[in-house]
Order: C-alpha cells, then structure tokens, then sequence
C-alpha cells in the first residue's frame, strides 16, 4: 500500500526538493555565517573564518549607541499599532461586508480593497507621495479648503508614525478581510434564522452570532501576529521616509540597514539583526503555544 502511494506520489515529492533547496540556501546557510560574524570584528578581505573574535563586544556597542533606545521604542510602537489596527479594521469590514445583499456589490468592494495587496512599496510609496504632498497633494488641498494649514505627513514626526500604520493598513487589510469573510460562511444559517425569529436585530446578530462564530480566528490571527512585534515593515519605511522623521520612523531594520551597508559595520549589523530574531523566535513561540491553548491550532 506504502509502495503505491509513493509511485502514485513521486511527482509532489520532486516537486516540493526545489524549494526546500532555495530555504535551506538563502534562510538556514545565513544563520551560521550570522551567528560567527556577530561575535567578530568581520574583515571581507579574511572572511568569516579569519576574522578576529571580538566576544559580547558587537552587542556592548549597540546597546550602548545612543539611538538604540528610541529605535527599540520605535519598532514596538509602530508594529503594535499596525499588529491592532490591522486586526480591528478587517474585522469589521468583513462584518460589514457580510451585511451587503447584492452580490456583484459586494465582489465589487472586495476586489477594490484587495488590489493594493498585489503592490510593491516603491508602487505604493509613490502613490503615497504624491497624495501627500504639501503642495500638491489631494490631502493637503482639502485640508487647505477648509481653511487649515497645510500637513507635512511626510516629514513631521508627529504625523508620520500615523502614516506608516495608516497606509499598512490601506494595503494589507483585503487580504485579512477574505480570512474572516471565510469564518463567516462557516457559521450555521440556522443560527441567524433562530436570532431572526426571536426578534434579534442586525447589530444583535453581528454581535451575538457573527462576532461569537468568528472568535476562533479572530483568536488565532491575534496570537499569530503576536511574532511580527519586532517587523515594524523595512520596506515601505525605507522607500517613505528621511532623516527629518527618524526621531519616529527609524526601526531596528533600518538602523541595520545603515549600520551595515551604508557604514560598513558588518559585524554590528549582524549583532543586531541577531538580537532581533532571537527576541521574534521568543515571540513567535509564545503566540504559537497562545494560538494551541486558545484556538487548537497546531503545525503538526
């Protein structure tokens, strides 16, 4: 039985070995030339095997580098807001959208709100530019045609955090809303048509059959997104910010990325990077035993 299941099986198998090649090049390779370069004083010109060792030195500067403190304050805070909001927004859109009776409307909606997934940040960023835009922008003009002085969004630190989790929620929250559109048909109908019967409004409804009937998910996407409170978004941060805004917008992935590219510091870089996946892995293993205990989601 074993034998034809494999004969009748080979193909996925073969299918699946590219993959698991290009994951084990690009993500696990990494890791061992990560874990030797943040404890070195890394030299191209030696290599990783050649290169003195340094010990704790690497992490002793960077958490005695000025900046650190804001840039850890920065990471938590920008990624908890987008970690709420883009949990609160697609949930109640999906409820929202569940209440819309005529079909074409409502693929109408989830389409326009799904597109922005399928954008790159560079796309994304230079739409978000242009609407912003002082001078230019079809935001500021509004706001100058109510007699209001005009936004810098895009380089006032008070404005820019705002953006950031404002615009990730613009792309991202299509893409959550099918998720909870899909708890929403698993629901039993009786349960609506009972609630009907007994004289239950639509908000009592939503309250007391939908929002109950999608807990589980809403519990599971929750504990899961726990993991991400260290990845404040390198991208659309790198491709919408500037130096006047890294008071509130400089995140641990950006410091890295000036650390080790811009500045040459190999080493430091790789220290904090380490830090970072050490403090996520933390993280991610809390939200994976929240997400068993709370919603029985188990990998295997």
């Amino acid at each position: 039985m074993k034998a034809l299941r494999w004969k009748n099986q080979w193909p996925l198998h073969l299918m699946i070995w590219p993959a698991v090649a290009l994951l084990f090049v690009y993500s696990y390779v990494p890791i061992a030339g990560a874990l030797f370069m943040a404890f070195q004083k890394f030299n191209p010109a030696k290599g990783v095997f050649a290169s003195p060792w340094v010990g704790l030195d690497n992490f002793r500067y960077i958490f005695s580098m000025p900046d650190m403190g804001r840039v850890l304050f920065n990471t938590v805070y920008i990624a908890s807001m987008k970690i709420v909001a883009g949990l609160l927004v697609p949930i109640a859109f999906a409820l929202m959208l569940n209440e819309v009776r005529v079909a074409a409307v409502k693929r109408t909606f989830q389409t326009l709100v799904y597109l922005p997934h399928f954008l790159s940040w560079v796309i994304l960023s230079g739409i978000l530019i242009d609407i912003l835009s002082p001078s230019e922008g079809i935001v500021n003009k509004a706001i100058a045609g109510l007699g209001l002085e005009p936004v810098f969004f895009l380089t006032d630190n008070r404005w820019f955090p705002f953006v950031l989790v404002t615009s990730d929620v613009w792309k991202e929250f299509g893409y959550a809303t099918i998720i909870y559109l899909a708890a929403l048909t698993s629901i039993n109908p009786a349960l609506y048509e009972a609630a009907e019967i007994d004289g239950a409004s639509r908000w009592k409804r939503t309250l007391y059959v939908s929002l109950p009937g999608m807990a589980p998910i809403i519990v599971l996407m929750a504990a899961l997104s726990l993991g991400n409170v260290l990845n404040a978004g390198f991208e659309q941060i790198f491709n919408l910010y500037n130096a006047l805004v890294y008071e509130s917008g400089d995140v641990i992935d950006t410091l890295v990325y000036r650390i080790g590219l811009e500045q040459a510091q190999y080493s430091v870089a790789t220290a904090v990077g380490l830090f970072k996946s050490l403090v996520s892995m933390f993280f991610i293993v809390i939200s994976y035993g929240l997400a068993y205990r709370f919603a029985n989601y188990r990998l295997f």
